[in-house]
């Protein structure tokens, strides 16, 4: 009996879960703008998905150029954008193709796992302006103690902050940003951090809650840094 009521609670929780959404990486927006200047120029966020993201920055730039290969979701997105604001959504495959810029600002958040890490973080440095600042939120493959230390302690986390964010009741919808697609992450994060730190000379690499890490990058005042 008691090993069935186990392997019942997985299944109610997940069903818990999922009558009380909330979306991790938005959870993540305060912290990311307090990593960047109170003005700047240019912004580029790759991988807008519905656009919360690129309308905050909005807040603080001059312009922000949004980009994502989801022809739907940038249609949700330019609905949702004021008609004032700096934000110019644009259809684009990161892996391939981006602005050149330069960008004062780059943000990219759930969306590095869908891409080749490598080639990627090196497109991202190099479309950054001297003194511009590179803010990923990213998630990566759990592989070692603590990663699954971290996971095991968000579960309990996870179910609380959507029963409150949900002020204790069942979500008529997921929120739009929650329907982009998704897929599991291949790097573990050593190897981001591996990879990010030999590209991204003094990049600053964190594990988070709720199965992200974050990755914050200075690019040199003074010009294009070589990687180590």
């Amino acid at each position: 009996m008691t090993t069935r009521r186990a392997g019942r609670l997985p299944e109610a929780l997940h069903r818990f879960n999922a009558a009380h959404p909330w979306d991790h990486n938005a959870h993540y927006h305060p912290w990311l703008l307090r990593q960047l200047p109170r003005r700047f120029g240019t912004a580029l966020d790759v991988g807008c998905g519905s656009g919360e993201l690129a309308r905050l920055l909005a807040r603080r730039a001059r312009e922000v150029h949004a980009v994502d290969s989801d022809v739907e979701i940038l249609a949700r997105a330019r609905e949702s954008t004021p008609g004032g604001a700096p934000v110019a959504y644009r259809v684009a495959d990161a892996s391939r193709q981006l602005p050149d810029g330069p960008y004062d600002v780059i943000t990219c958040v759930a969306v590095l796992h869908h891409l080749p890490l490598a080639e990627t973080l090196t497109r991202l440095r190099d479309r950054l302006a001297p003194g511009g600042t590179l803010v990923v939120i990213g998630c990566a493959r759990a592989s070692d103690p603590l990663d699954h230390a971290l996971g095991l302690v968000a579960v309990p986390l996870n179910a609380l902050t959507g029963w409150a964010k949900n002020r204790g009741r069942p979500a008529p919808r997921r929120p739009l940003s929650m329907t982009a697609a998704t897929r599991d992450p291949r790097e573990t994060y050593a190897e981001i951090s591996r990879t990010a730190r030999h590209l991204l000379p003094g990049a600053r690499l964190r594990r988070r809650l709720f199965w992200r890490y974050t990755l914050v990058w200075r690019a040199p005042s003074d010009g294009r840094p070589s990687a180590r």
